[in-house]
């Protein structure tokens, strides 16, 4: 497992970076391969799938930041959530995590989980812990 972690210059705030996951993309394209043989368009399907998650396992990274999380695409910052405005988060089915849920004030979120689960745990227990967000 590497955990990248980014210091800032100009103070000592630390910007962690999750590190992709690739059990997801994988299991669905190995799952795929003897459906191929009972349903051949289920079967596509879930190749399809499984190549579009490879995808984003391989260009999109998670970064938690003192104040939000920030999603790249490369060095390119595509989306902000600040915390402040996060309501509720989730890691769905803990002895495989597969499924990353958070609410905003204003939308819910769902991503697959292809990023290291466990550093994502920690990070949210962090930076906005579960006490603070419970039955909001």
């Amino acid at each position: 497992m590497r955990v990248t972690i980014l210091t800032t210059a100009a103070s000592s705030n630390q910007t962690i970076e999750l590190t992709p996951s690739y059990t997801i993309p994988i299991s669905l394209g190995l799952a795929a391969v003897p459906l191929l043989f009972v349903q051949v368009w289920v079967s596509l399907a879930i190749a399809l799938f499984s190549l579009f998650l490879l995808i984003q396992t391989v260009m999109l990274r998670l970064r938690f930041t003192d104040t939000a999380l920030d999603i790249y695409r490369g060095e390119t910052l595509i989306r902000r959530f600040p915390y402040q405005e996060w309501q509720n988060w989730e890691i769905f089915w803990s002895p495989v995590p597969i499924l990353f849920y958070f609410k905003e004030v204003k939308s819910i979120h769902f991503l697959p989980i292809i990023f290291d689960p466990k550093t994502l745990r920690t990070c949210l227990e962090q930076r906005f812990p579960k006490n603070q967000n419970a039955d909001t």
